[in-house]
């Protein structure tokens, strides 16, 4: 071994060379000669694990060979054998140079560790990648799990490295971070109270990706696109992206609107004022004007029979209408349009379907429809709620009844 050390050396000096010159160019030459053995044997390396790697992809049903292939991970792999033959021999380069061998042997070792890291990096995000795959894992913040192994692993190289450069050993180097630690919390207080509200999130079943949730706070109101360690990326429905802290899910308060995706149906809860006044008592022409109304004229016909049978049974003087038992053009609309409602081809029936009448206001009485559509996508619904409301809006004089309208006083 000896002899390959000096061989250039000993070759140098003997063509007149200085002892000193023939050592950097015996070095230099050695350095160069290993450097390209080095790139021989990972390019073989890297040749042959691509090699073998896409063969067994190929022959397997399984899609995580192919995934791990896309991670670059054999290509990765392929690194170690140069770098180890790099290690093998730099004390063999340097051997007239103690310096420097103690420098690059560092460096060496500095860029093994990086190295597994990156092999592990791979590997991870070939776990991730193949876990976003299958249908259970989906929607679950696989992302954020992964970061956390990455994170560990990172401060256990990064361990590593600092006890190279210093010469400490690692556990005693842990062992004098760790009474650093208050100091560490406060660096990753982010990433802790992420990495806890990732876990429960995902055990709550809070968000998944995939939701549209709204997060007023945040401005956000849209689709949860990804779920991380630290962040939970929704993208709007106007396209932007909002990003809002992974420990706001159970900090602060969202609405996630996956129970209404999932029930079939989405909620119509709006109301017309009617003006108070314009409600009154039904005169027999007026019951024979609505019983022309089809949605209501069996309804008007047996109601106005039970009326005027219960007013006749009491004696009821009917010269005054407020007296004994009437119909009003208020409480028949409101007839109306739950008839309407529930003939209605676009509502779901089987959910909450109502017409009602909400508390008094300074400007008129509100009437409600409460229900649900059968198409829950954003555009059939509003279609489907404008199309109710036009014919409300359109069948209130047909009832002799009137919208609110805020009058405004023009300016002179």
């Amino acid at each position: 071994m000896l002899s390959i050390r000096h061989y250039i050396y000993d070759l140098l000096l003997e063509r007149g060379f200085s002892e000193n010159t023939a050592q950097y160019l015996n070095m230099l030459s050695l350095l160069i000669a290993l450097l390209i053995i080095a790139f021989i044997v990972d390019f073989i390396t890297k040749r042959i694990l691509w090699r073998f790697s896409a063969g067994i992809a190929r022959r397997t049903k399984t899609n995580f060979d192919d995934i791990l292939i896309s991670n670059k991970l054999p290509r990765n792999i392929a690194h170690i054998i140069p770098l180890i033959i790099l290690i093998e021999f730099v004390p063999d380069v340097f051997a007239d140079f103690d310096y420097f061998e103690n420098i690059i042997e560092k460096t060496l070792k500095i860029i093994a560790i990086l190295l597994t890291l990156r092999i592990i990096r791979s590997f991870l995000n070939s776990v991730k990648d193949y876990l976003k795959t299958l249908p259970r894992y989906k929607d679950k913040p696989i992302d954020s799990y992964i970061q956390v192994f990455m994170i560990f692993i990172w401060i256990l190289g990064v361990f590593a490295i600092f006890s190279i450069l210093t010469g400490v050993t690692f556990i005693k180097f842990a062992f004098t971070l760790g009474t650093a630690s208050a100091v560490i919390l406060l660096i990753f207080k982010d990433t802790i109270l992420g990495f806890v509200a990732s876990i429960q999130v995902s055990i709550n079943d809070m968000v998944r990706i995939g939701d549209w949730i709204t997060f007023e706070k945040y401005g956000a109101d849209g689709d949860v696109i990804e779920i991380n360690l630290a962040t939970v990326k929704v993208q709007n429905w106007d396209k932007t992206i909002t990003t809002i802290p992974t420990y706001a899910l159970i900090s602060d308060s969202f609405k996630n609107w996956r129970g209404m995706m999932n029930s079939g149906g989405r909620r119509i809860k709006r109301s017309v004022i009617i003006k108070t006044s314009t409600i009154k008592f039904l005169t027999d022409s007026d019951i024979e004007r609505l019983k022309k109304i089809e949605l209501i004229s069996d309804y008007i016909d047996q109601r106005s029979k039970e009326i005027k049978k219960y007013n006749t049974d009491k004696g009821v003087d009917k010269s005054i209408l407020i007296n004994g038992r009437n119909l009003t053009n208020f409480g028949v609309f409101r007839k109306y349009l739950q008839t309407y409602m529930d003939n209605h081809s676009a509502i779901n029936k089987e959910m909450t379907l109502m017409v009602r009448q909400l508390e008094p206001t300074p400007q008129g009485i509100p009437m409600e429809i409460y229900a649900f559509s059968s198409d829950i996508r954003w555009q059939n619904y509003e279609y489907i709620m404008g199309d109710i409301f036009d014919h409300v809006l359109a069948s209130v004089k047909f009832f002799d009844l009137e919208i609110y309208e805020l009058a405004v006083a023009k300016a002179d």
